[in-house]
């Protein structure tokens, strides 16, 4: 007869060592019925090998039932784990979203102001060579002859009659020394004119320069 033990979910049969049996006494002058005695032995052995097999069984399902919510716990933990995956990923992606849509925006909101900024340079560089080119059709579809009775009107009105025919000789120092202050101060307006001339020029030619690089680009 052999035990049946479980470990670990594997069944382990050992030899079964039964308990030493003190023999029945039998008083003296009786028979002794020996079939009887191992019918009796085999119930018993029989018995006891039915309790042990149905022990057996009912650890074996214990056993199975543990693995079986073992495995259910592992099962929702790693459910869990990958549902938690899952959020932290399209959180992410969420985020990312946001950054991309709010970059997107800045860069649209910065190409929308340099576009206005450079219609304005461009409207500003306009007029003003459009007023330069104005003038300048103005000054040449001008007369020779009214040109010519402009500096005249000018010249007249800034030359002065020096009216010393009767005039003493302090007289005629007094006015060479005025006619100088004026010839003096004609020269400084020439070269002030001449200067601003000359920065006008400078400032159009920048200006041009500007309008043919934008134009360019």
């Amino acid at each position: 007869m052999t035990e049946i033990q479980i470990i670990n979910s594997t069944v382990l049969f050992r030899p079964f060592m039964l308990p030493n049996l003190v023999p029945p006494k039998i008083p003296d002058g009786e028979k002794v019925d020996f079939d009887d005695i191992h019918r009796k032995r085999m119930e018993k052995d029989l018995n006891e090998l039915q309790a042990l097999i149905e022990s057996h069984f009912e650890n074996r399902k214990k056993e199975e039932e543990e693995l079986i919510s073992l495995k259910e716990r592992i099962e929702k933990r790693r459910s869990e784990r990958a549902e938690q995956h899952r959020i932290r990923s399209e959180r992410e992606k969420e985020r990312q979203k946001r950054v991309e849509e709010e970059r997107a925006r800045k860069e649209e909101e910065e190409a929308k102001k340099k576009a206005e900024d450079d219609a304005k340079k461009k409207k500003t560089l306009t007029s003003l060579h459009f007023g330069g080119y104005m003038q300048r059709t103005d000054r040449r579809s001008g007369k020779k002859q009214t040109e010519r009775e402009k500096k005249k009107k000018i010249l007249s009105d800034r030359r002065k009659p020096l009216n010393i025919d009767h005039a003493s000789p302090l007289s005629h120092r007094e006015k060479a020394n005025e006619m100088w202050k004026w010839m003096h101060q004609l020269e400084a307006e020439k070269f002030e004119l001449q200067y601003k001339f000359a920065r006008q020029k400078y400032e159009i030619n920048v200006l041009r320069n500007r309008v043919s690089d934008h134009q360019k680009t």
